[in-house]
């Protein structure tokens, strides 16, 4: 996929909600699940997205939460809905993360120019960016695909 291709399936899908990644089984591959949801009104019906960063050579994440967000939120209850009612601190209980301020390319990147001439074909640094993590990639390629229930490792429905 073209950068520019990239870029456009990042923005297909800001601020919507990140569901789940990590490596695939294989641990070549990284996966991005998203669920994407339209205004109600546009008749649009909610997708499961894959995101594939193919030949993922680095992958880092990072909280984005303050020290201080971090000690309210280390109660196991905030790990379940009906428990964290009542609670203060970040509530993992919700099972996504808001993909804002979204996914962008990282242009020029010095790791992506590296990796492109060691293995001669090209690489792209990504950081996706929500409200609880940063996610940074250094990867060859992207796909995007719609997947059923099935076909991933958590998957949000509009019930």
């Amino acid at each position: 996929m073209h950068t520019s291709e990239i870029q456009m399936a990042f923005d297909d899908v800001f601020d919507q909600a990140l569901v789940f990644h990590g490596f695939t089984d294989y641990m070549r591959d990284y996966d991005v699940f998203i669920y994407a949801i339209a205004d109600p009104r546009t008749g649009i019906a909610p997708q499961n997205l894959r995101y594939r960063f193919t030949h993922c050579v680095r992958a880092t994440v990072t909280s984005v939460l303050s020290p201080e967000i971090w000690k309210r939120s280390l109660d196991d209850r905030l790990l379940d809905h009906k428990l964290a009612d009542d609670l203060e601190g970040y509530v993992w209980a919700v099972r996504w993360q808001a993909l804002y301020p979204g996914m962008r390319l990282v242009t020029p990147s010095a790791d992506a120019e590296r990796w492109s001439a060691d293995l001669d074909i090209p690489f792209h640094e990504a950081v996706i960016a929500t409200n609880g993590h940063i996610v940074s990639l250094v990867f060859s390629d992207l796909t995007v695909n719609a997947v059923s229930p099935g076909d991933t490792p958590f998957v949000v429905s509009a019930d």
